[in-house]
């Protein structure tokens, strides 16, 4: 037996298919614990499979902070590499889907000569190297004068994560039925009416998910933040490398960090499973149309 949830019958899962999402949650989970503990350690070395000695049993015996403490400190730089991520993350995933909004809606709607080639071009800068991109940029920017600033940073950012929002709003159009907007402009909206009274509303869902993925994307870029920015703005991933770029060993500090740069990423992995589900309104459950009849699920 099983339950009924947005409209279908969700079943139970077998013995095996618990025991398959037990080892699947163990996966994502196991890399996570040991720097869990390595952040809360202050000595921890080979062959101990716990530490030694804790944070909070050094505290006191340092003239320097560690670990939590020097992260939260104000010397760390943590402070301004997280506001300078969640600014050029914000500005670049609103930059992106208002460009891959209009772009996805066309490449969804219409044929026109040449459309398979504009969608190679718009996976180009995923199949590339990113260093031959960044390169590339960091010459055109220093001559016109934007390396080195935060409009260079969001515009480096803008080309690893269109193309990414071209391809999940290219999705969200083409499973739109079109006579949703068509019956709006019978009843006398206009277009822009019509779109922004009856479109948006229903891909609403899919520009959301847009906008988390460009973010989750720009606050992990390192390579085009370091190459444009020259290592003078400091986000979370450059700060990161700049941790682990002398190769010593983990230290409570490092493995903290690590922590908080994988938030966003969690973050975005719970909202889009929240998002995911099923909710009632227009395009989904009851007022669904059928594409057969033309008639929704009330049977107008």
């Amino acid at each position: 037996m099983g339950t009924i949830q947005g409209g279908r019958l969700m079943s139970k899962p077998t013995p095996a298919g618990r025991v398959f999402v037990i080892l699947m949650f163990i996966a994502f989970a196991f890399p996570f614990l040991p720097l869990l503990v390595a952040s809360f350690s202050f000595r921890w070395h080979w062959p101990e499979l716990f530490p030694t000695q804790w944070l909070w049993d050094a505290r006191g015996t340092t003239p320097f902070p560690v670990g939590w403490d020097y992260l939260f400190s104000p010397i760390s730089g943590l402070g301004p590499a997280f506001l300078n991520t969640l600014v050029i993350g914000v500005v670049t995933a609103v930059i992106a889907v208002a460009i891959s909004l209009p772009a996805a809606r066309v490449l969804a709607r219409y044929t026109f000569p040449g459309k398979s080639l504009v969608e190679f071009f718009l996976l180009v800068p995923v199949i590339v190297p990113q260093i031959a991109v960044g390169v590339g940029m960091l010459l055109l920017f220093i001559r016109i004068g934007i390396a080195r600033t935060y409009g260079g940073i969001v515009l480096a950012h803008l080309v690893p994560t269109i193309p990414y929002a071209v391809r999940i709003l290219t999705a969200v159009f083409q499973n739109l039925d079109p006579r949703y907007e068509e019956q709006a402009r019978t009843l006398g909206a206009g277009r822009f009416q019509a779109y922004a009274r009856i479109v948006l509303p229903i891909v609403l869902p899919g520009i959301t998910t847009a906008l988390l993925f460009s973010f989750l994307i720009s606050s992990n870029v390192f390579l085009l933040t370091f190459l444009i920015s020259g290592g003078r703005l400091q986000t979370l991933p450059t700060m990161l490398f700049s941790h682990i770029e002398s190769g010593a060993p983990l230290d409570a500090t490092t493995a903290g960090l690590v922590l908080i740069v994988s938030l966003p990423g969690l973050f975005f992995l719970v909202l889009s499973d929240w998002l995911a589900r099923d909710r009632p309104g227009p395009g989904g459950g009851v007022f669904q149309m059928n594409s057969a009849t033309g008639r929704d699920g009330r049977g107008r």
